[in-house]
């Protein structure tokens, strides 16, 4: 009998660490003995591994087992210690040789019949396997497109324990997995693309979320009930640029630790449109879980990374889940601290919010007469307070539909229409930025933004005038000249203009009426 060493890993937030399978077949009375802080569900492997060994007729040694997972100071978490338990089990009873185990990383959970079930975090595993050096990886079947996406590994799809034992000992023929990356973010599915041609009326909300789409804008839309901001903001992804293939392999890792990677899907090619309801706690919007931290999972705000997150019906969100968004909205990441250990998410994504004017939803609308009080009203709007009101860079009154407009059989722009616009005006803040870090006006740092948004005198003059008579923030202030350098890209300026600056003085009518 002798020792077996097999390469695997553990995930900690969107990154994942190795983690060494050491497995000890000796004399002694027959015991499975589990070291190096697992949890219940590491603990409980030994039971699925003696089981699946037996029924894929493995001999399971009658000797004492001792498995060690270094490094021992760090929890380990969850069942896809499995198959590398197994495959070391078996090599330490010397019932399969293998001279080049070491270029292996080994992922997978395993049933008692000896298939081998899928497991979260494979693109985050692939990686750490690809910085160990590695050159080789057995993860199960369902979980092999997704790992093969870092190409300087070959990822090897296995069924059963009996594949992953042929592959070790050279004898398996299994084809490795080679997406076409190109081809799958090229793809827009037709099924998921919700259409702005559908939506009748609203020119001026078209044209406030073309901005928003074009710079990488927050917004809020602000109306009464059944006047489409639901409808608008489910199609905002669909005019949205295709994600470029570090983005998507960002937008793959947070979702793949969640286990929201279909089986097959190497990655998610769709800007990501979460739309929690309002009833969401603090840590399914922020993330968060249990004490330790291998059970700390990902938000709403960083399972929109890259894409959009909905809220509909705004303040009616916890107070405190929504304070909670200053600081994703002002830095794209999310810090989570757990007993003394901190975990941070990428968490940067266009915030669109949609609310009624009151309570009851009707103060603004021209024909249902509202039954609010002033009082009623005052506080509504206070449970959105002006430091995130002041973060959200448009906003947007939204009124009712009027029936000309919902009969009418004129074409509305589509969402490709829209794109195109779009797609310009990203061009042009690309060749603005180069390699500076940041890639939209929305994200222009503070000591970059006069730079980058140089205005004429009579702009200048428009903009001060604005400040000092309707009092806008100085956080207002930065959104407004951004917002302004978005239009000027939309129309191709170079220099902002009046225009420009007021048109982004009119989206944010919210301070004008001194929420804030």
């Amino acid at each position: 009998m002798s020792l077996a060493r097999i390469a695997s890993v553990a995930a900690i937030g969107v990154d994942a660490f190795p983690v060494e399978v050491e497995v000890d077949v000796s004399g002694g009375l027959p015991a499975i003995v589990t070291v190096g802080l697992p949890d219940t569900a590491v603990k409980e492997s030994r039971d699925r591994v003696k089981a699946a060994l037996t029924n894929a007729k493995y001999k399971f040694p009658n000797r004492r087992v001792t498995i060690n997972l270094a490094p021992a100071d760090i929890r380990k978490e969850g069942p896809a210690y499995d198959l590398p338990i197994a495959l070391g089990i078996l090599i330490a009873s010397e019932q399969v040789e293998c001279d080049f185990v070491n270029e292996f990383v080994v992922l997978g959970e395993l049933s008692l019949d000896g298939r081998v079930r899928p497991v979260t975090g494979a693109l985050p595993a692939a990686i750490a396997a690809r910085d160990l050096g590695r050159r080789r990886m057995i993860v199960p079947v369902e979980n092999a497109a997704e790992a093969a996406v870092v190409p300087e590994v070959r990822v090897y799809g296995v069924s059963r324990v009996s594949e992953a034992v042929g592959l070790l000992a050279g004898k398996a023929v299994v084809e490795r997995e080679k997406p076409d990356l190109l081809s799958i973010l090229q793809a827009r599915a037709a099924s998921s693309q919700l259409d702005f041609a559908e939506v009748r009326g609203q020119e001026h909300v078209r044209r406030a979320l073309t901005v928003s789409a074009a710079g990488g804008h927050n917004v809020v839309m602000v109306g009464p009930p059944g006047s489409g901001k639901s409808m608008m903001a489910s199609r905002l992804p669909g005019i949205l640029p295709p994600m470029t293939l570090d983005e998507a392999v960002e937008t793959t890792k947070v979702h793949s630790i969640s286990g929201l990677i279909p089986p097959g899907v190497p990655l998610v090619s769709a800007r990501p449109f979460r739309a929690p309801h309002h009833t969401v706690s603090y840590a399914g919007l922020v993330g968060g879980g249990g004490g330790n931290v291998g059970k700390i999972t990902p938000g709403e705000v960083s399972l929109a990374h890259n894409g959009v997150l909905f809220m509909d019906e705004l303040p009616e969100f916890d107070r405190k889940a929504k304070e909670a968004l200053r600081t994703p909205l002002e830095n794209g990441e999310i810090t989570i601290v757990r007993a003394g250990m901190s975990l941070c998410f990428p968490a940067r994504f266009m915030l669109v919010a949609a609310m009624n004017p009151c309570p009851c939803g009707y103060l603004t609308d021209p024909k249902k007469p509202c039954s609010c009080t002033t009082n009623q009203v005052r506080n509504y709007l206070g449970r959105v307070s002006g430091p995130l009101m002041d973060r959200i860079d448009i906003h947007i009154e939204v009124p009712p539909v009027p029936y000309k407009d919902l009969a009418s059989r004129t074409r509305s722009a589509s969402s490709k229409d829209i794109r195109d616009v779009v797609m310009r005006a990203r061009a042009v803040q690309q060749e603005r930025f180069g390699d500076a870090g940041w890639y939209t006006n929305a994200q222009i740092p503070d000591r970059h933004a006069r730079d980058a948004c140089r205005m004429n005198k009579d702009a200048e003059l428009l903009l001060r005038q604005a400040v000092t008579e309707l009092g806008f923030s100085a956080r207002a202030y930065a959104r407004i000249i951004r917002v302004a350098r978005t239009v000027a890209d939309i129309e191709g300026a170079e220099v902002i203009g009046p225009a420009h600056v007021s048109e982004a003085i009119q989206y944010r009518s919210l301070d004008r009426t001194g929420w804030a």
